[in-house]
């Protein structure tokens, strides 16, 4: 690896290249770990139909905790760009080294409510009979939650200061270790333990680990550590760490809400006492993963470029980059969205569960592709209200919508169940809820600075 020399110029030009060269290493990045968890699912199936449903209740609550790392990761990027386009990098170090010190709080947090206070929930609410097995793969997987904050605390930083490009190095190494680890730890090959579903939970968590020490390499060899001046100093700074929470805590609170909705979603779809149901819908959380991942990119970019125009005090140029980075999105999520949907019998062919699975999945694949298609424009949006800080606004965008969202769910699954794909429309109702108020708010401009 080259190391880095001179501190290069971190202000944003509003321009497709611009947007590109940001997202699209953001995007590969987010890519890989998809394809891990895809794979992941691909071993479950393979053990079991019941493994491939379990597999969805304990996904999404570990995201729970995922995606509040990720909120903070936003939080960072958000102060990260907006230093950045205010010429002072010279606070990056200050700021890696609060975040750090925030993450192992959280982390802390994460694993203390997920072996004290989540048996006595899901007790109540999960399927007797799948409890023990999900339980048990929980108190293992959240192990990894401090490692993976890391890991994302040293990704928010490489794309803030515009070095996106080595997102791959680190992601490539955890995806790789992940897919070997479940190969052998599932079924128990080449002499290694057949641990079963909980083969899976340590195989993330030694990945994870993985992950986080090769970012720290990364840092190191390509000179990045040296020319910021990063992890010499973890002294507390009161201003850069009301700053990260002031940004961070309505954010991490919507992520949170957002996906313990999703667990609430499963949990309804677990009620109806449907394997099937439950593995197709695990699935659809991979298509989400597989198919939203320039969504989730170009989204990321949103945030880091509006943060960046807004220290550079070029706020007129806000709403032409939400406009350019939202047409790139919907082009390519609308390729991902065709290559599934063209070839559903292939896609879901790999969770080798019979034709009943397949001819069961393809509506439902047909019906989230839309919503798909709704995240794919509204997600642009609520990002750009991120990266302008006003992330209470992001609040309360999220609350509406998850409002909205459980009130829909609850009546096409409780209520007058139709079909899986009817209750799967949730999504659409969800995104189109967020865009609307997210378009208004940053067309008002209300979000300007004084």
């Amino acid at each position: 690896m080259e190391s880095t020399a001179a501190t290069p110029d971190l202000k944003v030009k509003v321009t497709n290249k611009q947007i590109l060269s940001i997202a699209l290493p953001i995007t590969l990045a987010i890519l890989i770990p998809q394809i891990n968890m895809l794979t992941n699912s691909i071993f479950l199936g393979e053990l079991s139909t019941e493994a491939l449903g379990n597999a969805g209740i304990t996904g999404v609550f570990y995201l729970i905790f995922a995606v509040a790392g990720h909120g903070l990761n936003n939080a960072l990027q958000a102060v990260f760009s907006r230093y950045a386009g205010s010429d002072n990098s010279e606070a990056f170090k200050i700021i890696l080294a609060q975040g750090i010190r925030i993450c192992f709080q959280f982390a802390l947090a994460g694993i203390i409510i997920t072996w004290f206070i989540a048996p006595l929930i899901l007790k109540e609410v999960a399927d007797p009979a799948a409890y023990p097995a999900e339980i048990g793969f929980l108190k293992i997987r959240i192990l990894g939650l401090p490692f993976l904050f890391l890991f994302q605390m040293g990704n928010a930083f490489l794309v803030a200061s515009l070095n996106s490009r080595y997102l791959m190095i680190g992601f490539v190494f955890e995806a790789g270790l992940n897919i070997l680890l479940d190969f052998l730890l599932i079924k128990g090959r080449f002499g290694f333990p057949a641990l079963g579903f909980n083969g899976a939970a340590v195989a993330s968590v030694i990945a994870e680990v993985a992950g986080m020490i090769v970012v720290l390499i990364v840092l190191y060899r390509t000179g990045l550590k040296k020319q910021y001046g990063l992890l010499k100093s973890y002294t507390y700074n009161k201003i850069i760490t009301q700053q990260i929470l002031k940004i961070s805590a309505p954010l991490m609170l919507q992520y949170v809400i957002s996906v313990t909705t999703w667990l609430v979603f499963f949990i309804l779809i677990e009620g109806l006492h449907d394997e099937t149901s439950k593995a197709i819908s695990n699935t659809m959380r991979n298509v989400f993963g597989l198919t939203g991942v320039f969504v989730w990119a170009f989204a990321s970019t949103t945030n880091v470029m509006v943060s960046n125009l807004m220290g550079q005090k070029r706020e007129d140029k806000v709403l032409e980059a939400i406009t350019r980075i939202m047409l790139l999105s919907i082009g390519f999520c609308l390729a991902m969205c065709l290559l599934v949907n063209i070839f559903p019998t292939v896609f879901f062919g790999l969770f080798g569960q019979g034709e009943d699975f397949v001819q069961k999945g393809i509506p439902v694949l047909r019906v989230v592709s839309i919503g798909l298609m709704f995240m794919s424009v509204a997600n642009i949006w609520l990002n750009g209200v991120t990266g302008t800080a006003k992330t209470k606004m992001n609040l309360f965008i999220e609350i509406i919508a998850i409002t909205v969202y459980l009130a829909y769910s609850w009546y096409f699954v409780k209520l007058n169940y139709i079909s899986l794909a009817m209750a799967w429309s949730n999504e659409l109702v969800y995104w189109f809820t967020i865009f609307i108020i997210s378009f208004i708010y940053l067309r008002s401009g209300r979000w300007k600075t004084k």
